[in-house]
């Protein structure tokens, strides 16, 4: 396993950026990664790392790097806070779908020119806020992007221009969301929504509620985290990816 830290020069400046590899010389199709409205911490390492080991050149950008300088937040401390918002908001409102989908033509761009990579199709993740801007990335660069996943993301179907099912025309990635049973960021009638807009543009997808899990399941630095719904995750994440990156 190698990891380093990069930088990439993005529309709006430079954004750090992480990049884990498998061990040996071999070239290995990529993965960008991301992160959640917590940011850049351990656990989110630990993740990178671990999707690394199954094969992929995993792209962990820190997505807040027009908020400037921000310390490493620890969420359990935030949920104690009682004002979450209040504690990360001025990071997350430095990014949004639109700036993203602006950043990844960045991270594809610094993808191509590492020789560590194989081919020029990628996989994309994401988890909260990062679910759509995953599926916003497969929306805006269809020719690149192989395959999407959103993990208990929010605002997925939303009244919002910036919301990723209205780009479902141009998706030509293969697409898995799940949610968790209780998210307001995600309730029934938006999961209908999402899945029809996917339906009607004939994009490979499927979406699937984990009963019992939790906005935030799959970070085990969260007082919800599920270890079991995370496992289910990894499990359909890596199958993912196997399926259309290898």
């Amino acid at each position: 396993m190698s990891e380093e830290q990069v930088s990439i020069r993005t529309q709006d400046g430079e954004c750090p950026a992480y990049v884990f590899t498998p061990s040996g010389a071999d070239r290995h199709p990529a993965v960008i990664f991301y992160m959640d409205g917590f940011g850049i911490r351990p656990t989110i390492f630990e993740m990178g790392r671990r999707l690394a080991e199954y094969g992929y050149v995993v792209l962990v950008p820190d997505l807040f790097y027009r908020a400037g300088h921000y310390e490493t937040l620890d969420p359990k401390k935030v949920f104690a806070s009682g004002d979450v918002m209040g504690t990360i908001g001025h990071v997350v409102s430095s990014t949004d779908n639109r700036r993203a989908g602006e950043d990844t033509e960045a991270f594809l761009d610094y993808l191509d020119s590492r020789e560590d990579v194989a081919g020029t199709k990628v996989g994309t993740t994401g988890y909260c806020m990062g679910g759509a801007m995953s599926l916003t990335a497969a929306g805006t660069y269809p020719e690149r992007i192989a395959a999407a996943a959103s993990f208990h993301g929010g605002n997925l179907a939303a009244d919002s221009d910036l919301s990723p099912h209205l780009l479902a025309p141009r998706i030509a990635a293969r697409v898995y969301v799940a949610g968790a049973d209780q998210d307001d960021y995600y309730p029934p009638e938006m999961a209908a929504r999402l899945d029809q807009a996917l339906s009607d543009a004939g994009v490979d997808h499927r979406c699937e509620i984990y009963p019992g899990a939790l906005h935030g399941w799959t970070m085990a630095d969260f007082p919800v985290y599920n270890e079991a719904a995370a496992e289910r995750h990894w499990h359909e994440l890596r199958t993912l990816f196997a399926d259309t990156l290898t």
